[in-house]
């Protein structure tokens, strides 16, 4: 093999050295080369290396590096490595900026139609026709002319762009101080990350980003993989790559049949060392991300692309060395038969079109266009009106005729009727809706983040107070994502829960505190909070983390035994894994003899166990029938509690007898039990009560999980999310597709219709099903109206079902990236009363905006009534639109702060979800703003039409053409502000 690895340049056609030299920079391998070996599996990939290095040390030394050794330390050689390779780290996508969110802005349909208002308002105010009126022309202006109104026409446009302006600015500043939340949160969430590599034969721990090409990693079970690499040496390796392949089987992983490893895969088995050989946007959950993250605006670079796409290896290379992975990634579709499939999925994702309005957007645009459409047919009728009016008075009952020289002052007389239109039409739109929604959502998203909800997307606050179906994780959200011993069987005695240290003989409790100290291996802690009042950290292996929290509950400590017997004395470890389902340490004894300590699965160590510690810590033997016995009475209960059992035994062999160390069945046999323990993960304190809340407010709760049914059914009957005599269905993730699908193997959405409306749980669930899930429950027909489906997700393979559905809730802590950058909310604590609290918010919103709405329609229905018969009775408006711009404007601004800024309360959550097809405007809303209006009305007409008398004035009504503002008429203006001033209170 040796002379197979120096020879094995040869087997590279000449080009390709050629090629190599240049690039590589006096390294044996180029980007391009070593990402299309990453794309390889199982036997292809060892063929190649074999092929390309003759092994895996081949390999190494191409990258410069040794297997042993590690890289030397020395900052040249690892900065050369990041410019050639890249850095480990995935550049977050671009940021939108200031001015493209302020575009964003202005697509609102409201806004549209002020901006067309406003500069059909702005222009005619500079129109000023030429010409002296003659007196042949008739009374046309009989006052004098003030030419301060004129001159103040411009005002009323001006006004309405600088409302527009106001709002764009306000919705655009709230989107960009989100995203930068968003972006401050994963930056601090990247600097806590480490990992362990060699360098100078030394082990270190660095920041994830400091990992460089050429690195020798160690990974160990509990890592989740920081780059992509080959196997140099492993110990029963099993990798779970169910976040980039869905698939959750554990796949083993070795030198000689399967060395390739995966960024963003979890280590769930075992340990090992890898070279790694692609970081950042290189490694394969890189190249998912920026298919992700780019892939809008990829489609547009790839137009223009199309013609250098022969030359896309040597431009990869190019643009490689500038560090622009994302192009590079773009030009090489990746390869493998699922990638292929992968990267077309991930190209359609990229290119779906938006989600669909949030429930509350859709009914106010839905509004908005109505009361234009409304304000458009009044303000036409009053033109029409007025002109007609004017025509028959001055043609027909003054039978003057028209004169070429007074055509001027006619026609100034028609853009005033037209002023008086628009003045209708800006009087009906409601220019404080769009902010007082942005208000309300921006203030409700402020306070969220108090209640552990980092909103990403502003309108998935609102969709949450109308969604009607949660699908939750259980680990980590449900529960506490933290294994611990909550029964125990010691000294012939079952303890339901902790038992007291004094209750305990003191030679079972050194047994036993040694065996679980020793046995599990030394990385696993558990820490001191890190925060006052947070709970204790668990480094490492969950199962052990839950006996070394045993022990601490004993009183007793694991640190000092291990002090005592530090790793390198520990005589010989059998490891845990998969076919064992058990892990044996041995120590040799003071006296020469030896001493081994078990753990695992109780079925099987059960089985090895010959004797068993009594009360007294004295042995008793064994016997199968004790066996028998004790499964039926100790482990079935626990395992009915939803428990995993576990065994703790010993063995000790005399100082004469050494055994055979490599006959595992035989030293691993012939055990002294001296306690079973039975460990789950705690469902979170304050879920049970979170869920009926849910459950109150009409929404249902479904737990999606990996783990076997059993113990999901006995969490989600702790929860409460399934109840005693209801009719549920609980289901395994091969039944459901069993009955989803269809004899070719499709998705029938007849079939989903029939299972989901009673499914609770599902059980060993892929990603896929949940997608398949979510999917069909948001496009299913059968209740009366569309579910609005809420989804929590932690793992990469979530990113499909977070997309898919109304609001994705995406974990903080224990979220991967992908994850994040898929969601709509991420849950600071992970928490699933953070959820109901989101849900509490949104509903919020929307009573927020319903308030405001019916004040601001009373203000608009008042104000078009008055204008439109003021207009055509008086011939002008007795409201003007500058005036009603400055109501509309500042009052309802403020109005909708005060309406905005309640905070939410419980009682939100008694009613039920008000769906997507609830009209925005209720029956009693309805009454209400019509009673208001009347009554507004009545007042204000009385002060147009006999307010002269009342107060002793001259009378405002029939004003000539541009006379001076009258007191009649300001007396009306204020007599309205104060009217709904009143309202408001």
């Amino acid at each position: 093999m040796g002379d197979m690895a120096n020879s094995s340049i040869e087997f590279h056609p000449k080009p390709q050295q050629q090629r190599d030299a240049p690039h590589a920079g006096g390294f044996g391998c180029t980007l391009a080369e070593l990402r299309a070996l990453m794309e390889l599996r199982g036997a292809e990939a060892l063929q190649k290396i074999e092929e390309a290095y003759g092994d895996v040390s081949g390999l190494c030394r191409r990258l410069r590096t040794s297997p042993t050794e590690g890289l030397a330390d020395n900052t040249n050689d690892l900065e050369k490595r990041r410019q050639i390779y890249g850095q480990n780290f995935i550049p977050p996508k671009q940021p939108k900026t200031f001015l493209q969110l302020v575009w964003e802005a202005l697509q609102d349909v409201t806004l549209i139609i002020l901006e067309v208002a406003a500069i059909v308002s702005l222009g005619l105010s500079f129109y000023a026709p030429p010409g002296e009126e003659s007196e042949a022309c008739g009374n046309v202006s009989g006052g004098t002319e003030d030419e301060g109104e004129a001159e103040a026409g411009w005002i009323e446009g001006a006004a309405i762009l600088l409302s527009v302006i106001c709002v764009v600015l306000v919705t655009a500043f709230n989107d960009w101080s989100k995203e930068k939340q968003f972006r401050g949160l994963q930056s601090r969430i990247e600097q806590e990350q480490k990992f362990t590599v060699i360098r100078n034969g030394q082990l270190l721990q660095v920041p994830v980003a400091a990992l460089v090409v050429g690195d020798i990693a160690q990974v160990k079970y509990g890592d989740l993989l920081p780059a992509d690499g080959v196997l140099i040496q492993a110990n029963d390796l099993k990798i779970d790559e169910s976040s980039l392949t869905g698939e959750s089987d554990h796949v083993r992983k070795s030198a000689d049949k399967d060395p390739m490893l995966l960024s963003g895969t979890h280590v769930m088995e075992g340990s090992g060392r890898m070279v790694v050989t692609a970081v950042g946007v290189n490694s394969q959950t890189g190249i998912i991300f920026t298919l992700l993250g780019a892939g809008g605006e990829e489609e547009e670079k790839k137009d223009k692309k199309g013609k250098q796409q022969d030359g896309a290896m040597e431009s990869s290379q190019t643009k490689a060395k500038k560090q622009d992975g994302a192009v590079a990634m773009e030009m090489q579709p990746l390869k493998s038969a699922e990638g292929g499939e992968m990267e077309e999925r991930e190209k359609k994702k990229a290119n779906a079109p938006k989600k669909e309005k949030s429930v509350l957007q859709g009914k106010l645009t839905k509004l908005a266009v109505q009361i234009g459409k409304a304000g458009l047919v009044m303000s036409a009728i009053t033109v029409i009106i007025l002109v007609l009016y004017f025509v028959i008075e001055t043609f027909v009952l003054e039978g003057r005729t028209w004169l070429a020289e007074c055509t001027p002052v006619y026609v100034q007389y028609f853009v005033k009727f037209f002023i008086i239109g628009v003045t209708v039409l800006v009087v009906a739109v409601p220019e404080g809706l769009p902010l007082a929604v942005t208000i309300s959502l921006a203030y409700s998203v402020k306070k969220m983040m108090k209640d552990n909800n980092l909103v990403r997307h502003l309108d998935a606050c609102e969709t949450m107070g109308n969604a009607t179906a949660i699908c939750s994780d259980k680990t980590g959200t449900l529960t506490t994502n933290r294994m611990t011993v909550v029964q125990s069987y010691l000294g012939d005695t079952h303890y339901k829960e902790i038992p007291a240290p004094s209750a305990l003989t003191p030679k079972i409790l050194d047994l036993l505190v040694h065996a679980i100290s020793i046995n599990s291996a030394y990385t696993t802690k558990i820490l001191p909070p890190e925060k006052e009042g947070a709970l204790p950290r668990q480094v490492g292996n969950k199962t052990e983390c839950a006996l070394l929290g045993f022990v601490l509950d004993l009183k007793r400590d694991f640190q000092p035994v291990r002090e005592q017997i530090p790793e390198d004395k520990l005589y010989k470890v059998y490891t845990f894994n998969s076919v064992r389902k058990s892990m044996s340490t041995v120590i040799r004894m003071p006296d020469g003899g030896f001493r081994l300590f078990s753990k695992g699965a109780s079925e099987i160590l059960l089985k090895k166990c010959t004797n068993i510690l009594n009360s007294n810590g004295e042995l008793r033997g064994f016997r199968p029938r004790d066996r028998d016995d004790m499964v039926r009475k100790i482990i079935e209960p626990m395992a009915c509690d939803g428990l995993r059992t576990i065994c703790i035994a010993y063995r000790d062999f005399s100082a004469g007898q050494e055994p055979d160390w490599d006959n595992e069945n035989e030293v691993v046999g012939d055990l002294t039990c001296i306690a079973v323990v039975g460990i789950e993960d705690p469902v979170r304190p304050e879920v049970p009560e979170a869920i009926r809340k849910c459950q109150r407010a009409g929404i249902t709760v479904r737990m999606v999980t990996g783990d076997n049914i059993n113990t999901a059914r006995a969490i989600a009957a702790k929860c409460g999310i399934i109840q005693p005599g209801e009719d549920f269905l609980c289901l395994e993730g091969k039944e459901f597709n069993r009955r989803i699908r269809n004899e070719k193997g499709e998705i029938e959405q007849e079939r989903l219709d029939k299972v989901w409306p009673k499914l609770r749980v599902l059980a060993r669930s892929s990603p896929t099903d949940k997608h398949t899930l979510v999917k069909g429950i948001i496009d299913s027909t059968t209740g009366e109206q569309r579910q609005v489906v809420a989804v929590t997700g932690d793992g990469t393979n979530d990113g499909p079902a977070l997309k898919k559905a109304d609001v994705g809730f995406a974990m903080g802590i224990a979220g991967t990236d992908v994850a994040k950058e898929a969601s709509d909310i991420i849950l600071t604590d992970d928490n699933f009363t953070s959820i109901v609290k989101a849900v509490m918010w949104g509903r919020n919103v929307y009573d927020s905006i319903s308030k405001f709405l019916q004040f601001q329609l009373t203000v608009n229905v008042v104000a078009v009534i008055v204008a439109f018969t003021g207009a055509c009775i008086t011939q002008d408006s007795p409201l003007k639109a500058v005036q009603m711009l400055w109501v509309n404007l500042i009052m309802d601004t403020f109005a909708s702060l005060a309406l905005a800024t309640e905070p939410p309360t419980e009682s939100l959550l008694l009613r039920k979800p008000y769906g997507r097809d609830k009209p925005l405007i209720s029956r009693t809303m309805m009454k209400n703003i019509l009673g208001h209006a009347v009554y507004q009305l009545a007042i204000i007409f009385t002060l147009l039409f006999v307010g002269e008398l009342f107060f002793d004035i001259d009378s405002g009504r029939n004003a000539p053409l541009h006379s001076p503002p009258s007191e009649h008429y300001t007396i009306i203006f204020n007599t309205f502000v104060m009217m709904q001033l009143f309202n408001e209170i």
